[in-house]
């Protein structure tokens, strides 16, 4: 394992402290973390699912695989071929997932030129190499193991077109390397409607070398809960399921209920996507009221937003203003001049964040 580079979000302490010298306190919009209640049905799974005491399955109950499934052909369009695997979230999935798959020195991983940065620590964690870029197909290197890939993206809120997952997809069955969507995002397409990895116009009846990440963190407000899913190829996910079984990587009980309920009760999803969409477009009509342009964006949980300024001259203006806000440096290198802005903030705190601007 290489050296981790030291933890981002430390950085914006001194700016955490000048915000909160402001007098109406601070608007925070950095951290993607979910602020609306979970939703009851989900509660009381949690509860109803409380009294099991022994150990339960790395695999998940049938009942949570056959929800997981089912979800994933409703709204992924995708097969019953695929295998699906519960994860601990999707934070930790992404950080242990290169090394699952036995990527390890000597080979590459690709992640996009503005990514989530775990996908860098999960490279790292691995002893692997890294390569930016936002189109795979122009590498020419056989140590290639692993594409990342993330649509809707995180910072930008960027979306990939079916016709350009189904290149990317063949392109890497080609070579022989597994390609992983993160599609954590997939259910809050705002301009666009997202497509799946899985989707059977991408990968055709059978997930071969496909993974798809997916995460009930935004979709249902259950960050704290760690519930997430990995779904795809049958045989990479039966890889990934011994490995965990050994590393004693298990999702409780009662989270797995939890589980259940969220993704089979489809009201709580639409009215938690109804907020977002009202937070999205006040916070986006003040943005660019005050001298913010906004790229992409076209689905996620952000604006991706620039004054044409280095990105920490623009932090610090916002602290001065008591806003904190994510710096798009964070994400790489291609974020020097953008600012990400979350929209987990109650409809309280954004209304102030648009006066403030």
């Amino acid at each position: 394992m290489r050296r981790l580079p030291d933890y981002p979000w430390d950085r914006l302490a001194p700016y955490r402290e000048v915000a909160g010298r402001h007098s109406g306190g601070v608007v925070d919009l950095s951290i993607g973390t979910p602020v609306d209640p979970v939703p009851a049905v989900v509660r009381q799974a949690l509860f109803d699912y409380g009294d099991r005491p022994g150990y339960p399955t790395t695999a998940g109950t049938a009942e949570l695989r056959a929800a997981i499934t089912d979800w994933l052909v409703r709204h992924c369009g995708a097969t019953t071929a695929s295998g699906v695997l519960p994860t601990i979230g999707s934070k930790e999935l992404v950080a242990w997932l290169p090394t699952l798959l036995g990527v390890g020195p000597g080979d590459l991983v690709a992640i996009p030129r503005l990514s989530y940065p775990t996908y860098e620590i999960g490279t790292l964690l691995a002893g692997a190499d890294i390569v930016r870029t936002d189109d795979p197909t122009t590498i020419d290197d056989p140590r290639l193991k692993l594409v990342w890939l993330n649509s809707p993206g995180n910072p930008t809120g960027a979306v990939l077109s079916a016709r350009r997952l189904a290149e990317l997809v063949a392109w890497a069955r080609d070579r022989g390397v597994t390609v992983v969507n993160d599609e954590c995002y997939l259910s809050l397409g705002w301009e666009t409607t997202p497509t799946s990895i899985l989707d059977t116009e991408v990968c055709g009846e059978r997930p071969t070398g496909v993974l798809a990440a997916h995460s009930l963190s935004k979709r249902s407000n259950l960050a704290g809960y760690r519930a997430a899913f990995i779904a795809g190829d049958p045989e990479l996910i039966n890889r990934l399921l011994h490995v965990r079984k050994h590393a004693g990587m298990i999702v409780p009980f009662p989270v797995q209920g939890a589980m259940i309920a969220a993704l089979t009760d489809e009201k709580h999803a639409d009215e938690q996507r109804d907020r977002y969409r009202r937070r999205r477009d006040l916070l986006a009509a003040a943005l660019r009221d005050n001298g913010w342009r906004i790229d992409h964006s076209e689905a996620g949980l952000y604006l991706w937003a620039t004054q044409g300024r280095n990105t920490w001259d623009s932090i610090a203006d916002l602290a001065e203003r008591g806003i904190i806000a994510g710096p798009g440096e964070f994400y790489g290198p291609d974020g020097a001049e953008h600012v990400r802005f979350a929209l987990t903030a109650t409809d309280a705190t954004i209304t102030t964040a648009t006066s403030r601007l």
